[in-house]
């Protein structure tokens, strides 16, 4: 019973055997092997600068056409000697005032969610800038449709 092993034995014991294969763990034979996910890519600074400036500036121009939505309450001047629909001016300017804040708050959810999963998102606040404005031509229109022409 001395010390020398066979060479089989050496053999099945050596480190290089007893590791784990590189390219994960052996494969199961209920589920093929899957591959590990692909890294995200870095982030982009320029693009989450970008968006962020570009998403305040959205902001402002919210706040600019809200502020002006305001003044279609205006279309209810004439209504002294006219039958007006109050009602419908008073929701054309709603629309104009709170539009361009929920396009803006889908704007912002949408460019964080692109942020997160490291896509490109600085072209998300500058497809809402029409949305934004044409919000003020919707709530012109619905407060123009309240009052009757003639």
């Amino acid at each position: 019973m001395g010390g020398s092993r066979a060479p089989t034995e050496v053999a099945r014991y050596d480190a290089a055997m007893t590791q784990p294969p590189p390219y994960g763990p052996p494969a199961s034979p209920i589920a093929p092997y899957q591959p590990a996910p692909a890294a995200k890519p870095p982030a982009r600074v320029w693009d989450v600068v970008l968006t962020v400036v570009l998403l305040v500036g959205l902001g402002v121009l919210a706040l600019i056409v809200s502020f002006f939505g305001f003044f279609l309450a205006m279309a209810s001047d004439p209504c002294g000697v006219r039958d007006c629909s109050t009602e419908l001016i008073g929701l054309g300017m709603l629309t104009a005032v709170a539009l361009p804040w929920a396009v803006l708050l889908a704007a912002v959810v949408l460019a964080i969610v692109l942020l997160v999963r490291r896509r490109h998102a600085f072209w998300v606040p500058l497809v809402a800038v029409p949305f934004v404005i044409g919000s003020w031509f919707v709530g012109a229109f619905i407060a123009a449709a309240g009052v009757p022409t003639g």
